[in-house]
């Protein structure tokens, strides 16, 4: 892997998962379309280096040119689909109180198709389950914000966490352009 490909991964990973690497959000998920090789040595790389910090990357699922990466805190993730209302949420997509994080990911990889996300992606994505019904039940219409995911209730909550969110990205990018590539970039201190 180059340089220049390696710099532009570590650009769209910050982009697009900067809250979550920054310890603020339990996952995000990422389209890419760089080359299975390049992108495959890039996730295995990911992986290794920060494996030890908690944080995974998955394949989700992979559609012509495109790959979505799933970008997760194990930690963080685990206590999120624990919550009460979150697996009942789960619940009735098919997903067991007994199953593991690994396994509900594998279902949810299942359940992934080009081009259709399944509804409970939202939910491993830590979005309020209140905006996720909202979506449903509205058909992605009629919300009362749109930023990092459709709000339905309680807009000025997520008004605070979209900028909390744009808070992350800056930091990244910041650092990023200090010339720190992204394994640097996210274990530097600094509080959000």
């Amino acid at each position: 892997m180059s340089e220049a490909e390696r710099r532009g991964i570590d650009s769209t990973l910050a982009f697009h998962s900067a809250p979550t690497l920054l310890g603020v959000k339990c996952a995000n998920l990422i389209s890419f379309d760089r080359s299975e090789e390049i992108l495959a040595e890039y996730i295995r790389r990911f992986s290794e280096r920060l494996s030890e910090n908690g944080f995974r990357a998955l394949q989700l699922c992979r559609c012509r040119k495109r790959t979505l990466v799933y970008i997760y805190n194990e930690r963080m993730l685990k206590a999120w689909l624990s919550l009460d209302h979150v697996s009942d949420f789960l619940t009735e997509y098919g997903y067991t109180a007994d199953m593991s994080t690994e396994d509900m990911l594998k279902k949810l990889a299942g359940r992934m198709s080009c081009g259709c996300f399944p509804h409970e992606i939202g939910a491993f994505l830590g979005y309020p389950i209140a905006d996720i019904k909202g979506f449903i039940s509205n058909s992605g219409k009629n919300c009362l914000l749109c930023g990092y995911w459709k709000v339905y209730e309680n807009a000025e909550k997520a008004r605070q966490t979209f900028k909390i969110y744009d808070r992350c990205r800056n930091i990244l990018f910041d650092r990023l352009n200090s010339g720190l590539d992204l394994f640097q970039a996210i274990s530097k201190e600094e509080n959000i």
